[in-house]
């Protein structure tokens, strides 16, 4: 027997330590991203509301653009998003986009995990944003 944990479990408990960072004192709706790079390494972001709504920053919005900072281009491998609710959720239209931007960098179809109390949902960034537009379509 082992002690170690899964991967994607420690990917969702991430998601979920950062979702615990939040500053969302308008919706009173934390959410906590984590991402998985082919190096094992895992960059969080959660968050960040504004009073200027519009003004907001999205947890995988966040995350990516720390990733992005510390020089990481392409090799995401997974992505776990959690919330509060009682079902999971998954990346917004935009986070799916800046995801996708990454995942473009480096050729690669991460696995999303969208995090509920109860359930994990598992699917692609291809599925959740079929016919990306990327840096490929700029010819």
């Amino acid at each position: 027997m082992t002690d170690q944990t899964p991967p994607d479990e420690d990917l969702i408990a991430a998601a979920r330590a950062a979702a615990a960072q939040s500053y969302s004192p308008y919706s009173n709706f934390p959410v906590g991203a984590a991402l998985r790079f082919a190096d094992g390494g895992v960059v969080t972001g959660t968050n960040i509301e504004n009073a200027s709504y519009g003004l907001a920053l999205c947890a995988e919005t966040v995350a990516v653009a720390l990733a992005m900072a510390q020089g990481r281009r392409g090799g995401l491998e997974a992505v776990a998003v959690t919330g509060p609710g009682d079902e999971p959720i998954t990346p917004c239209g935009r986070c799916r986009q800046v995801l996708n931007e990454l995942a473009q960098l480096g050729g690669t179809d991460p696995q999303v995990l969208c995090v509920g109390p109860d359930e994990v949902r598992r699917t692609t960034l291809s599925a959740l944003l079929p016919d990306a537009f990327g840096p490929a379509s700029l010819g």
